[in-house]
């Protein structure tokens, strides 16, 4: 067993020269010197003057702070397992094996941790995120098949620590859903959950098969940032239809019983946008208006457009797109990820939320297709 913990402690002093490595990449340095500078933005009589910046200093500031604190914790951690190491070494102490062993397992995933929130350099990374589910075509079990998704990434974001909110939702017939949507609020929300965009694929016996067969089954996740500004997209009353309507599925003790439920009709891209979770119709009406100016604005910078009526009739933007991910539950278990070829066949702690192997792994795919 000493033998074990002299491993042990051999891989912990191999981290540390990782660890330092980390902190160049997340620049610990200069953000502690940058703190002080912007604390110091924020005692200017005219600071608060501009709501828009002075929002954002603060907002750098926490994120800075947040960074050193945790970087610095990994390290303070580190050198207390090795002391931990050192000490159980030197006592003979075999029961400590188990603690030190968990530790290094702990300081190893807290640093791949830090080091994939380097990749998250993306202009809207850091923002929330709006996410919305669709079943492909195969009725029930494709419905059923939006359901296990929306589960999927709701577990995740509970694990992860982001709150979700949801603002539609439309039951299928006989199960699953026709539609959800959700906001999904954190730091790095948005730069996480970009790897979900886009068409899953299902493989297994129907539970809705009388005869036991095989189906494939599709669905799509939309993931999309909440953006901050939206002032430039501009809608007026005539470019859209207002569908008000009875709330339906599982939004609360105010569904059912007024029509406070909306629904907005783009017309000049022919998005729709639902909202029937909020209490009043004036809520929904805005939450919905705030989730179809994302929607235009993600297709401006998408295609670099200089005015929003250049959209027109281009719906190809908000349709499905390729499969990225196979979920295969009969005859084997296996879930892979067709862009980066991450692959697991532990299926069932996937669908339980457990898909940072996959995020992780998209992250650094994306890096270093922007290197190439």
């Amino acid at each position: 067993m000493i033998v074990a913990l002299e491993e042990a402690k051999y891989k912990l002093l191999g981290m540390r020269p990782v660890i330092a490595e980390l902190g160049n990449a997340l620049r610990i340095e200069e953000l502690r010197s940058s703190i002080p500078v912007l604390e110091e933005k924020t005692l200017d009589p005219n600071f608060w003057n501009d709501p828009d910046n002075s929002s954002k200093v603060l907002q750098q500031i926490k994120q800075s702070k947040d960074t050193v604190a945790d970087y610095e914790a990994l390290v303070a951690r580190l050198e207390d397992a090795i002391a931990l190491a050192e000490l159980a070494i030197e006592e003979n102490d075999e029961a400590s094996v188990p603690e030190v062993e968990e530790e290094l397992a702990q300081i190893q995933a807290q640093e791949e941790k830090e080091r994939i929130s380097v990749l998250l350099s993306g202009e809207y990374d850091r923002n929330n995120a709006i996410i919305s589910f669709h079943p492909g075509a195969g009725g029930t079990e494709a419905h059923d098949w939006a359901l296990m998704l929306y589960r999927m990434i709701t577990r995740y974001c509970e694990r992860a620590g982001f709150k979700v909110k949801l603002t539609d939702w439309l039951d299928g017939e006989e199960a699953g859903i026709k539609s959800a949507t959700i906001f999904v609020e954190g730091i790095n929300a948005y730069g996480y959950l970009k790897s979900e965009n886009g068409v899953h694929r299902l493989v297994r016996v129907s539970p809705f098969d009388a005869q036991g067969r095989r189906h494939t089954s599709f669905a799509s996740i939309e993931v999309m940032p909440e953006f901050d500004k939206l002032d430039e997209i501009v809608i007026r009353d005539e470019d859209y239809d207002f569908v008000p309507f009875h709330s339906s599925g599982a939004g609360g003790q105010n569904i059912n019983k007024v029509s406070s439920a909306v629904r907005l009709i783009h017309h000049a891209t022919g998005i729709v946008v639902t909202c029937q979770t909020e209490r009043s119709q004036l809520q929904n009406k805005e939450t919905a208006m705030k989730m179809l100016k994302s929607k235009l604005m993600e297709i401006k910078i998408r295609e670099r457009l200089d005015t929003i009526e250049e959209i027109k009739g281009n719906k190809t933007n908000i349709e499905w797109g390729n499969q990225i991910r196979s979920y295969v539950f009969m005859p084997y278990t296996l879930v892979k990820d067709t862009r980066t070829g991450y692959e697991t066949g532990n299926i069932t702690a996937v669908m339980d939320g457990e898909i940072d192997g996959f995020i992780n792994a998209y992250l650094k795919y994306i890096s270093g297709q922007d290197k190439q």
